[in-house]
């Protein structure tokens, strides 16, 4: 993880002071190709490349909404940001673009549940209210994540078919540094290959 550098547009959020930033939103220039793969390969390439699993959730005054994403990854500690992407197809894409904040769970796979919830399209994913609630801000969010990030959204950029989202952490539930419960052994990292869901543990250590 390294610090954001001058030329990355997620750096470029005016500051107001330490604790706020001002929403700016950026349009991807596309730049037409004869030479291109097709999506399906492109698809084909990416399914070899694993990724952990999270699941964003948010209100925008209308309603929660949540989605299962594996783009999330941190941009920088100081400050506290991290990425993601949503699809223009996504029937939460429209909330989460709106919202001011976001809660980011980071699962395990003893969360796959929740993970499958936030992937299946056509349900009520907050019909059981015994697995999810509110945090005192307002988002809702569900306490069974192994790990949660409440933040601001402090930038969107349009690239292609998808809006990438960059988000400030403001809070968040983890284990303390050195907590044992942060081994992959106990916490099962949740992980998606190939189409399939697969957990991290002890056996998946190569050193």
């Amino acid at each position: 993880m390294s610090d954001p550098q001058p030329s990355n547009p997620f750096n470029r959020a005016n500051r107001d002071d330490d604790e706020h930033a001002v929403t700016t939103e950026h349009q991807l220039v596309q730049h037409p190709s004869s030479e291109t793969v097709t999506p399906d390969e492109f698809k084909a390439a990416f399914r070899n490349h694993p990724a952990g699993v999270a699941v964003i959730t948010a209100d925008a005054g209308d309603g929660p909404v949540a989605l299962t994403a594996t783009s999330v990854f941190s941009v920088s500690a100081v400050p506290p940001l991290l990425v993601f992407s949503i699809s223009e197809l996504s029937s939460s894409s429209p909330t989460i673009r709106r919202a001011d904040t976001v809660v980011v769970h980071l699962l395990g796979a003893d969360q796959i549940d929740i993970a499958k919830l936030g992937a299946t399209s056509g349900i009520d994913r907050f019909a059981d209210t015994s697995i999810w609630t509110r945090l005192p801000t307002g988002e809702p969010y569900f306490p069974a994540a192994h790990a949660w990030i409440r933040g601001r959204i402090v930038n969107k950029m349009e690239a292609g078919g998808s809006t990438v989202v960059a988000v400030q952490a403001l809070e968040t539930k983890a284990p303390a540094p050195g907590d044992a419960s942060a081994d992959a052994n106990l916490a099962h990292p949740l992980v998606y290959h190939n189409r399939t869901w697969h957990r991290l543990d002890e056996n998946s250590k190569i050193q």
